[in-house]
């Protein structure tokens, strides 16, 4: 490779590096402007019956759907190249590990979105929820977690030729109908339900919905068409660049805080580099720090108990381990995931849903307790 392809790959890189930055920037600002939060949207329906957010996040997920499959219609990226794609559906990664990133999420007072949100907002203690969070995900990555993870629960599954809804029923419809129509379906079912309320529909929430959707999707257009090389100069194979799993990817950020964390202790080596992944954990805090500029409610804030402590560290081990093992945490399986029409995260999200049921009930136990 001489030096002009090295000079032009280079600013490609760079390129898609700081549309990432720039998406999740605004999306970070949104989120914390509008309370956006799965754990919240399941929060107000068990406390107060209120499913505001829940229809925001449903929102949310039919936007990115018939975003992604609106950019695959036009032939700009291809569903089939995420990881969600995979044909080998392991059902018992994705139940088990959502279950556990579920349960971890409501003690650690939100899930791994939340907590960069809430450390751009202040809070030291979603600080250390980071670091153990990172950590735990990363021994499940390649760690002793990962050994025990890949001889386990990895081990179940089946095969499938493709985990994607709409590739699944075109396969029996012998593509009578084009991919779009496939994915409308059930993305009109979610907007049908959105809008059918009348408050949401007076609400500013919809259009905060709409919103973190086409940030989805334009994560999916960067890493899937902007950062996509059909020859890369050096192994002259299909690439995906400034990715950490050399396929197309969205938003994620269970398995990016540990590769966050292992790009500050490696720094100094040269092939350690900035990852999509990377740089939107960096975003995500940056636009919640300046949305709480803005609304002068950014404040430290730090553990009110040991028992206070216990819980955080608790849960942020349980949604590291759980993350990475369900291949996603909400916004890896439950946004991105979903908007492909995955089976395995949709999988997966019943697991978090299980598990964010059992982890209310277990924090209530503690707080009766004491």
């Amino acid at each position: 490779m001489d030096l002009q392809d090295q000079s032009a790959l280079t600013q490609l890189t760079q390129q898609v590096l700081l549309a990432g930055f720039a998406i999740t920037t605004v999306l970070g600002w949104v989120m914390q402007r509008s309370h956006f939060c799965t754990m919240g949207a399941v929060s107000d329906i068990i406390n107060m019956g209120d499913w505001t957010r829940m229809r925001t996040w449903v929102l949310a997920i039919a936007t990115a759907t018939l975003g992604l499959y609106g950019l695959a219609s036009f032939g700009w990226v291809d569903p089939l190249a995420s990881i969600y794609a995979s044909g080998r559906v392991l059902w018992l990664s994705a139940v088990l590990g959502g279950f556990l990133f579920g349960i971890g999420m409501v003690l650690a007072s939100g899930c791994s979105s939340k907590t960069l949100l809430r450390i751009g907002s202040g809070s030291l203690k979603s600080v250390v929820v980071f670091m153990v969070m990172g950590l735990f995900a990363f021994m499940t990555l390649r760690g002793v977690f990962a050994v025990i993870r890949a001889s386990t629960v990895d081990q179940v599954g089946f095969d499938m030729s493709s985990a994607l809804l709409p590739y699944i029923v075109g396969d029996f419809v012998g593509h009578a109908f084009p991919l779009m129509v496939l994915a409308a379906i059930p993305s009109g079912l979610m907007l049908v339900w959105c809008f059918w309320s009348s408050d949401f529909r007076r609400s500013a929430q919809w259009v905060y919905g709409i919103v973190i959707g086409l940030a989805v999707v334009a994560m999916w257009f960067v890493s899937g068409h902007l950062g996509f090389l059909a020859e890369h100069p050096e192994t002259l194979e299909p690439a995906y660049l400034a990715t950490n799993t050399g396929r197309m990817e969205a938003l994620s950020f269970t398995a990016p805080m540990a590769y966050t964390l292992n790009w500050f202790i490696y720094f100094s080596d040269v092939r350690n580099v900035l990852t999509l992944g990377v740089v939107s954990v960096f975003g995500l805090i940056a636009g919640s720090f300046v949305a709480s500029i803005q609304e002068k409610n950014f404040r430290w804030e730090g553990f009110s108990s040991t028992t206070d402590t216990a819980l955080h560290l608790i849960g942020a081990a349980l949604m590291g381990i759980g993350g990475v093992t369900a291949l996603g945490c909400t916004f890896g399986q439950g946004l991105s995931g979903i908007s492909t029409l995955s089976l395995t995260s949709m999988l997966a999200l019943i697991g978090i849903f299980a598990g964010s049921l059992v982890g209310f009930k277990a924090q209530m136990w503690v707080l009766m307790r004491d």
